[in-house]
């Protein structure tokens, strides 16, 4: 039912809403243009509503056009026979890359972003499969992490992410198509989350990047509380005191990344931190900082994998430290605001 609900009347709904909004096109700058000098009286920044409304109207039209590809790749596939298969998968590999560079780089100039990697990236291991760990805050990480690994360096990224994602219409088309999986908080049903990784993780290929939050969600000073007061309830109390010495991270959720190691004994392991928009933690966060004017700065490490402990405590300690250290990294690289250079 709920199947049916995202593909025959979400999916519809979102192209029939597009296609509205560049019919009445007009109308609708013609509003923006008016609220902006309006809205600027009480938030700085010029063309508020315009610059927000045309990041809005460009990821709709990407969706809707993407929807559109999609149904013609099912057509083309035998009505969905050979959907699966690797030569449909890379298709759609490029499809996103695609559509994830057109939308970075308007977004990017609306909103006057820099992004800026530093590090050793995934271009290191060549002909080699990776596990990607990386922290989770902010809007969009997800999405610049996936770009950065399409575009700059090549790889086919194996996602894991919240069944809710799913009802977002391309990315729950697409993600069913590709080596990913959509996970439910709910335990308890079917396969245990741990299996459900490890298959995801297992048998990667040369040019694969396995990517997981082990956060488990986006980062909230509530969300951090929240994840103390859990370990101090499952009785792990050295765990909890570690995770109240991170001040910018959430206490990592180890049995899924453990997973991944196991079923993929070959991968190198990088880990990924960011900072830029992490302090932006609602839409009204957003709405108030554009444009943003900031630098989003990428920071990899490259782990080999002999230096990675073989036990599952060992593991553990080791995951911990590394989250020690992310936060250290965040705490010295707070967002810089590009348009007075300050922090």
């Amino acid at each position: 039912m709920i199947w049916a609900v995202r593909r025959l009347l979400v999916a519809p709904a979102l192209i029939g809403l597009t296609v509205l909004i560049w019919v009445t096109l007009p109308l609708w700058l013609i509003v923006a243009a008016a609220l902006s000098p309006l809205v600027a009286k009480v938030l700085p920044g010029k063309w508020r509503v315009l610059r927000v409304g045309w990041v809005a109207i460009l990821y709709l039209t990407c969706e809707s056009v993407l929807l559109v590809v999609l149904f013609g790749l099912w057509l083309a596939s035998g009505f969905g026979w050979r959907i699966r298969s690797p030569y449909f998968a890379g298709i759609h590999y490029d499809l996103v890359e695609g559509v994830l560079v057109v939308f970075f780089r308007e977004a990017r100039r609306v909103l006057r972003l820099s992004i800026h990697t530093d590090g050793p990236a995934p271009d290191q291991h060549p002909d080699k499969p990776i596990l990607v760990c990386c922290r989770h805050a902010g809007p969009g990480d997800s999405f610049t992490l996936m770009y950065a690994l399409l575009h700059w360096y090549g790889r086919e990224p194996r996602v894991v992410l919240k069944d809710t994602l799913a009802w977002d219409p391309a990315i729950g088309v697409l993600l069913r198509r590709i080596p990913a999986r959509f996970i439910s908080p709910n335990p308890g049903q079917g396969e245990d989350l741990e299996s459900q990784i490890a298959a995801l993780a297992g048998q990667l290929d040369s040019n694969d990047a396995f990517v997981i939050f082990p956060e488990g969600g986006n980062f909230t000073p509530q969300r951090r509380e929240r994840a103390i007061a859990r370990l101090r309830r499952l009785g792990l109390e050295r765990m909890a005191q570690r995770a109240e010495e991170m001040i910018h991270v959430l206490a990592p959720r180890p049995g899924g990344f453990l997973a991944a190691l196991d079923a993929a004994p070959d991968a190198d392991v990088v880990m990924v931190a960011h900072t830029g928009l992490d302090h932006l933690l609602t839409v009204a966060d957003v709405w108030r900082e554009v444009p943003l004017d900031k630098r989003i700065i990428m920071r990899w490490w490259e782990v080999p994998r002999d230096e990675i402990p073989a036990g599952r405590d060992e593991r553990i300690e080791w995951l911990y430290e590394w989250w020690a250290r992310i936060d250290d990294w965040i705490a010295e690289n707070r967002p810089e605001d590009l348009s007075t250079g300050r922090s």
